[in-house]
């Protein structure tokens, strides 16, 4: 009979130690799926021959609210409705530098969270960091380069400075 308590005791015991054991690996997998989440997408960017142009033609057919940028959507977080979120949608010159070194038409810019852990983890994984993480009031910004040559944005965003800034220059979201 001690002999079968003993057996169950360290039965107890060894399950007990690897539920914790998964545990943690659990929520040290969780916290680096966490860090890695895109939230959403930040802004869609293209090369066109006329921005003003095509910034018009969206306004006037399309019912954009177009600003000397592009137009920013402004939409309601899904975890938090109380909070706003935007999405920039800009035109740029068909020679436009920015894209570089794609040589790609377009860009994505992807909201992210923790843009500093998420680009370290990146780098660990061997993904090109085309430049270093810029700060602003209304966020932080990086580029990455995918697997087939496209330039992509990261944004950890500041919502509230993004709205106040077009607040201040007078800028008009499309909702």
């Amino acid at each position: 009979m001690k002999k079968l308590s003993l057996l169950f005791l360290a039965i107890a015991i060894s399950f007990s130690f690897g539920f914790v054991c998964q545990s943690i690996i659990s929520n040290s997998s969780s916290k680096e799926t966490k860090n890695k989440k895109v939230t959403g997408i930040g802004g869609i960017f293209f090369k066109c021959k006329d921005p003003n142009k095509m910034r018009a033609w969206y306004q006037t057919h399309l019912g954009l609210m177009t600003n000397e940028y592009g137009a920013v959507f402004e939409w309601r977080q899904g975890t938090d409705t109380t909070k706003k979120g935007f999405t920039q949608w800009s035109p740029f010159a068909e020679k436009t530098k920015y894209f570089e070194p794609s040589t790609k038409d377009f860009m994505i810019n992807y909201r992210v969270e923790n843009l500093a852990s998420l680009v370290q983890q990146l780098t660990n994984e061997g993904v090109t960091i085309a430049d270093s993480i810029e700060s602003y009031d209304y966020g932080k910004f990086v580029h990455i380069i995918d697997i087939e040559g496209n330039k992509i944005e990261l944004w950890e965003p500041n919502d509230e400075a993004y709205e106040k800034m077009g607040i201040q220059l007078g800028l008009t979201t499309t909702k």
